[in-house]
């Protein structure tokens, strides 16, 4: 927990520096839920994310995101990602989706999704043992916007994980009458399983023997001229994954938004990709609404 409170004083900080309400923006986005939209976008990130964590490789990648949101709450999601250091495909990954949304009271809502990405044969991505992920999310928006998200990724191993957020939107100035620049701090801490890092572990190890790469020999005795190797059994334990702190920071206007994130994670104890490990993500996206 040492984690979590170095990170709530950064947040508070953010939050009550320049907290400021605009009701103008509240009434822009009751009347946007109220027709059916098409946004488009294009984002740019240093590195994949997955819960705070991240594999091995350094995998910056360009993504290009569609998405139709009908008023009646039901929507559809197309998405493609380009690793920059992937010379063997014009596209790394892509995925389709459904989901739907809606209001439970006042200041209550809920959105139910479902979601499959095709990965090429030995994908480098952590989540890549799971193909399919079905998510279920709460939010409660009030002065401040609290958000919990239960996720069931399923393919080759069944994990789960949840989410609990707390964030807080900013609105810093207005360079004409008609955009604004915001900044929205969020927190949140993730729990779930793990057998999809061993998944990773396992199949980074064929990737490496196909690229001529010695994989390390696990299990060696010190001072043996042979090793002998061990295979890693599947966790069914659910622990704490990472403690996440985002700042977007965003132009926006009528029809589109220019954002810039900043993420830091604390990866847990148990974690078993680097326990204790501050990771540290930067993206950059453009998004277009008809």
């Amino acid at each position: 927990m040492k984690q979590l409170f170095f990170l709530l004083p950064i947040l508070l900080i953010s939050v009550f520096c320049r907290a400021q309400t605009d009701s103008t923006l509240q009434k822009d986005s009751a009347s946007v839920a109220e027709k059916s939209t098409l946004t488009i976008g294009t984002s740019y990130a240093n590195n994949a994310n997955y819960y705070g964590q991240k594999s091995t490789e350094r995998m910056a990648y360009v993504a290009a995101v569609a998405k139709y949101q009908h008023r009646s709450g039901f929507s559809l999601t197309g998405t493609s990602y380009r690793l920059l250091n992937d010379h063997d495909h014009t596209v790394s990954a892509y995925s389709a989706g459904a989901g739907f949304s809606f209001k439970l009271s006042k200041r209550l809502s809920a959105d139910l999704s479902y979601n499959y990405t095709f990965y090429p044969k030995l994908s480098p991505f952590l989540q890549a043992a799971n193909p399919h992920s079905a998510a279920v999310g709460l939010t409660h928006s009030s002065w401040l916007t609290t958000t919990l998200g239960v996720d069931y990724a399923f393919g080759k191993t069944n994990d789960f994980f949840s989410t609990l957020g707390v964030s807080k939107q900013i609105n810093l100035f207005s360079i004409t009458s008609k955009d604004i620049v915001t900044l929205t701090p969020l927190i949140d801490v993730t729990a779930g399983t793990q057998r999809f890092y061993t998944y990773y572990v396992k199949e980074k190890s064929i990737r490496d023997s196909l690229l001529g790469i010695l994989p390390p020999i696990l299990g060696t005795t010190p001072g043996s001229g042979t090793g002998s190797t061990t295979t890693t059994q599947a966790t069914t334990s659910y622990d704490l994954l990472s403690y996440n702190l985002k700042l977007p920071l965003a132009y926006n206007r009528a029809s589109y938004m220019i954002e810039f994130e900043y993420q830091l994670s604390l990866l847990g104890q148990k974690s078993q990709s680097d326990p204790g490990k501050a990771n540290s993500f930067f993206t950059a996206s453009f998004y277009y609404q008809f």
